[in-house]
């Protein structure tokens, strides 16, 4: 047995010039070039301290279970910090054999039409302050808060998914093919 004593985990995350960061019954909200967004820290058990400066986690505990909590704590604010900093920006490809689908954004929600032929169009939701652009046979989906990118597209290829046919035969739908950090102009 080791004499050792397990030390609790603690991290300081500098804040930008251009961001703002406040906490207000553990809910952290970010402000910064892009816009803004909050993450719930109510059940995540980790003390946060926020000065004007800094940003200050702490685990509650020495096990591996806190470890791993304070881990994850700690890439949710950079994350929440890095996308009102740059964004993030996800790409889809429209892929089709034989009726052309086409894409619009109408009303908060993104419509696909034609698809397999279908005369009623498909009805993805876009969430949050995300922006949607279709291009040719590309969708560019941007935003500042990454759960509500990628819950987007997630929904778009999901709504897209071909049902009750050979996937290696009918391959039409609308597919992720990159991701990355920043907003694409």
């Amino acid at each position: 047995m080791s004499t050792e004593q397990a030390e609790i985990h603690e991290v300081t995350i500098e804040i930008p010039a251009k961001v703002k960061v406040f906490e207000h019954h553990r809910i952290l909200g970010v402000e910064g070039p892009l816009g803004k967004t909050r993450k719930n820290f109510k059940k995540i058990p980790i003390d946060i301290k926020v000065d004007e400066k800094s940003i200050m986690l702490k685990s509650q505990g020495t096990r591996k279970r806190d470890y791993a909590i304070f881990k994850t704590a700690e890439s949710l604010v950079n994350t929440l910090i890095k996308g009102v900093q740059t964004g993030y920006t996800f790409k889809m490809k429209i892929v089709y054999a034989h009726f052309p689908i086409t894409v619009k954004v109408k009303d908060g929600n993104i419509h696909v039409e034609n698809f397999q032929g279908e005369r009623a169009a498909r009805v993805s939701k876009i969430f949050g302050a995300t922006k949607v652009v279709s291009k040719g046979d590309d969708v560019v989906i941007t935003g500042p808060v990454l759960t509500d990118v990628s819950q987007t597209c997630a929904s778009l290829q999901q709504n897209t998914k071909v049902k009750n046919k050979d996937s290696r035969v009918f391959l039409d739908g609308i597919y992720l093919f990159e991701k990355q950090d920043g907003i694409e102009k």
